[in-house]
């Protein structure tokens, strides 16, 4: 371990790391443009900014992934060029991924062995991979298959893996992105342990009241240049999201009192084998979601909810048709069209490659969801002029920024592309709408613009189920929330009643009964 160092102040400390003038040119656009950082021991460091404003493109360069265009990186006051990854962890630096970067067929040492130097037997490397993950409190088997894990046993071979070469600096993206609560407040007490031990820590995080909580220093990111470093916490989140996106963030909250009318999404009685080896089976769901009402589907990824929008949007067929209605009609053997012609529209998780073709021009994008339900398509022939009009009414509504009419699905940020995504359905002005994830890793502008659209859609009498990791997202726009825990789903709570606490229990499975360790699909809570 390192030596405990004392909180910086003194103008005489030297950063652990420090960026002078860092700049990033891809041709003629500019990623990072002259950005002066500095990151110490004994300190947690906030990196702030929406989607595009160069966060990502600075940790790689920190982290040897991408080479600078100008400036200079000094490491403990020397000037360093770091050729690669290995030889920024051979300096001390480390990092944590949002992704995680794991073998699913591969046991848990062995995918820590592949991060690794290798100068170490594997069964040393194992015997250290236990002792390691057990001393801060994030206990793994060193023999168990990837696969089998929990998505928070998953976050933890990453963050031990990077502990394991013992770093001065630790790099963390999104670490709490796909945690409970209960595993968010357990983290924080290492990253804290970290910090005690002298460890400087680089925190990238969405979540600006966690940022509040953990972080002494921020600094904040806007178009590529930073705008401010400042003290988190004599910031509100408020204030932090206005430095960030450079305006003020509307409040996101109903207009207009909404009443629900008569169920018009309903699933009885759903069971369903995955597709997938490692999928998850979906036992025994009945829900109802009414005109008018937000029902939200919390959870841990990896607990059946890609199952469970592929069974809603008709990608797989449930066995019986009567397993999901829409507005009345038994449409569990229909197709994803026929399902779109009975009114329905679904936003799937995945931006690029589901929800829209990368490589084919937003119009193109637009008539593949559009042309079983809306003018895009007459006697056979596509409108050309109704798909650009689709393209530039989802624009003009949802403020979906790009660099020209036209432009293809891949060349637009993820948080414009998310904002075209969901704002194309919900031009619609559809009965039932099924969204997954609506505003997974978007900034905190663009998640003000879903959110409430999605409270305007119900409020037109829609019926709205959204599927989310993040409780936040829930408790500001759902009336009531279910928790998916190893493909069972329990009853619903009344958003209001639904604390953090309840929330995060029903996430680990606390109230939920364990699935049969049989392929056999059985009886389970119904909602």
């Amino acid at each position: 371990m390192l030596n405990p160092a004392s909180a910086h102040g003194s103008s005489a400390e030297t950063p652990l790391l420090q960026a002078i003038g860092i700049t990033k040119r891809y041709g003629t656009f500019l990623a990072n443009d002259s950005i002066d950082i500095e990151l110490y021991a004994g300190e947690i460091h906030a990196l702030l900014g929406e989607n595009g404003a160069g966060k990502s493109t600075l940790v790689k360069m920190m982290y040897g992934l991408i080479q600078p265009s100008a400036g200079e990186l000094r490491w403990m006051n020397r000037k360093v060029v770091l050729a690669g990854p290995s030889e920024a962890r051979a300096l001390g630096i480390g990092m944590v991924f949002q992704h995680f970067s794991l073998f699913d067929n591969l046991t848990v040492a062995e995918n820590v062995a592949l991060g690794l130097d290798g100068k170490e037997s594997f069964a040393a490397m194992s015997a250290r991979l236990a002792q390691v993950s057990n001393d801060y409190g994030l206990p793994l088997d060193p023999k168990r298959d990837v696969w089998r894990l929990s998505v928070g046993e998953r976050q933890r071979i990453e963050i031990v893996r990077a502990l394991m070469q013992n770093p001065k600096l630790l790099i963390l993206d999104e670490p709490t992105a796909v945690l409970t609560p209960q595993e968010a407040d357990q983290l924080f007490i290492v990253l804290e342990r970290l910090r005690s031990e002298g460890r400087g820590l680089l925190y990238i995080s969405h979540k600006l009241e966690e940022v509040k909580r953990l972080c002494g220093t921020a600094t904040i990111l806007r178009g590529g240049k930073k705008i401010s470093t400042c003290n988190p916490r004599a910031e509100t989140a408020a204030s932090l999201a206005r430095m960030m996106v450079g305006a003020d963030i509307g409040e996101v909250k109903a207009k207009t009192a909404r009443a629900t009318t008569v169920p018009r999404l309903v699933i009885k009685d759903l069971s369903l084998a995955p597709d997938d080896p490692h999928g998850t089976y979906l036992h025994t769901i009945s829900l109802e979601v009414k005109g008018g009402e937000i029902l939200g589907i919390a959870g841990v990824a990896g607990n059946g909810q890609d199952e469970f929008f592929a069974a809603l949007s008709g990608e797989r067929l449930s066995g019986a048709e009567g397993n999901v209605v829409i507005d009345g009609e038994a449409a569990g053997l229909m197709s994803v069209t026929q399902r779109r012609r009975l009114g329905a529209a679904f936003v799937p998780e995945e931006r690029l490659g589901h929800g829209t073709a990368p490589r084919m021009k937003l119009s193109e994008n637009a008539l593949l969801t559009g042309h079983a339900a809306s003018g895009m398509v007459n006697h056979g022939f596509i409108d050309r002029p109704a798909t650009l009009e689709t393209v530039d009414k989802t624009t003009k509504t949802f403020d979906v920024r790009k660099a020209k009419r036209d432009p293809e699905a891949v060349s637009l940020s993820g948080g414009n592309l998310q904002k075209f995504i969901v704002g194309r359905e919900i031009l619609r002005e559809p009965g039932v709408l099924v969204v997954s994830q609506p505003t997974w890793g978007v900034d905190a502008g663009a998640a003000a613009v879903i959110r409430q659209a999605l409270l305007d859609l119900s409020g037109r009498g829609t019926a709205v189920l959204v599927i989310s990791q993040d409780l936040d997202e829930l408790a500001e726009i759902a009336d009531r929330i279910a928790v998916m825990f190893h493909g069972r789903l329990s009853e619903p709570l009344v958003a209001a009643s639904a604390t953090r606490e309840k929330l995060g229990l029903l996430m680990g499975g606390s109230s939920v009964s364990q699935p049969e360790p049989t392929v056999e699909v059985s009886h389970a809570v119904g909602a």
